[in-house]
């Protein structure tokens, strides 16, 4: 991820930034599969520091045994991706607060 110079963050933010981060993953795992078809959906999101701040997410994902010859790794990878674009997107948008 790349280096934004952003000031350091509170306690609220950091949880904002997590909270987002888990969010985009969840919506992004539901807009490929069905709920029904997903047995257990994990997703931690960890921040660690505040200036810098190290963004860690997790998605382990266990589908249905009916469900048959769905990439579930790439899935949770796609996942981990949006989240870590949303939590960017956010940090940018912090930064750019700062300014004014």
């Amino acid at each position: 991820m790349e280096h934004l110079e952003i000031p350091e963050l509170t306690s609220d933010q950091i949880e904002e930034l997590c909270r987002i981060a888990e969010e985009t993953a969840r919506k992004f795992v539901y807009s490929k599969i069905h709920k029904k078809d997903i047995e257990t959906l994990d997703i931690s999101v960890e921040a660690d520091g505040t200036k810098p701040v190290s963004l860690e997410v997790d998605v382990d994902i266990d589908l249905s045994p009916s469900i048959m010859n769905f990439n579930v790794q790439k899935l949770a990878d796609e996942a981990v991706r949006e989240a870590f674009k949303s939590a960017g997107d956010y940090l940018r948008e912090l930064k750019c607060h700062s300014k004014t």
